[in-house]
């Protein structure tokens, strides 16, 4: 089983570019669907065997997204161990997938994304990155795994433009706004930077993501804001306010980076309350 497994990752990786985030969370999520079954032949695995994993994982209290995700990741693993003939037929097309709760994601309002990215006083290196952290976050819209990923050659202050290293290891370009570039410009000449990381930590290097979430918590509580906040929110933030102000869905779609339309278009659940304003303006009978 951890041969086919192997090739399954050797695939993924070297046909459908997957990133190395991604590799091991299938390989995880694998391992875990292996281990349980105990089974070496992948041909004699059956639908009741993945239903019983199933089962262990809410006995376990897995969330339900948490089921649907590691089903998803044992039915591209047989499908493809289909494809390539290693089985006869495939168990997972017969066991039904959960039905997720619609999710809202959290944003915050204009005025009190302002407030948040505006916080970090500039008057010292440590605030000049974080202001600049924010300030891209917004600009941008992208994910808090591309932003520390960003290196000074993907930064074009001229252009105003930022090329990003987003999932599937697809690359995308984004827009600086003209705040996000003076700020930028200003925490670039300051920390005389002109190769590597962008965003640097106190021993200089690379910032990670949990660094982020901690910058992000300190300006939440600086600023009073009783939502729950996350780095991803300000992504959510970003959508939205360009949903409210009259952006098309592909171009929101292209600017975030997603593949599939179908995932941007939870925005325009959150654009409703700009839906209602016109109607209510428009309408003769409102």
């Amino acid at each position: 089983m951890e041969r086919f497994i192997g090739k399954f990752l050797n695939y993924l990786d070297i046909e459908k570019n997957y990133s190395e985030h991604t590799l091991r969370s299938y390989s995880s999520d694998l391992v875990e669907f292996y281990k349980f079954l105990k089974k070496e032949d992948p041909k004699k695995i059956t639908h009741l065997d993945l239903r019983k994993f199933l089962a262990e994982l809410r006995k376990k209290g897995s969330a339900k997204r948490t089921i649907v995700r590691k089903l998803s990741v044992i039915r591209s693993f047989f499908k493809f161990l289909s494809r390539e003939k290693y089985v006869d037929t495939d168990p997972s097309q017969s066991i039904f997938t959960p039905k997720l709760d619609k999710h809202l994601p959290e944003f915050l309002d204009t005025e009190k994304t302002m407030k948040l990215i505006t916080a970090p006083l500039v008057d010292n290196v440590l605030g000049l990155r974080d202001r600049a952290i924010l300030e891209v976050l917004y600009s941008t819209g992208m994910r808090v795994s591309e932003l520390v990923g960003l290196n000074f050659e993907d930064i074009d202050l001229i252009s105003g433009v930022v090329k990003v290293r987003g999932k599937g290891k697809r690359e995308r370009i984004s827009i600086l706004g003209s705040e996000s570039q003076r700020v930028l410009r200003s925490y670039i000449e300051d920390r005389k930077l002109i190769r590597g990381a962008i965003f640097l930590n106190k021993r200089g290097n690379r910032i990670t993501d949990r660094s982020i979430r901690r910058i992000i918590d300190k300006y939440v509580e600086q600023c009073g804001i009783e939502n729950k906040i996350s780095p991803h929110s300000i992504r959510h933030s970003f959508a939205t306010h360009l949903i409210n102000n009259g952006a098309d869905l592909r171009s929101v779609q292209e600017l975030l980076g997603h593949k599939n339309l179908s995932t941007t278009q939870i925005y325009t659940h959150l654009g409703s309350k700009r839906l209602r304003e016109m109607y209510m303006k428009a309408h003769p009978r409102a």
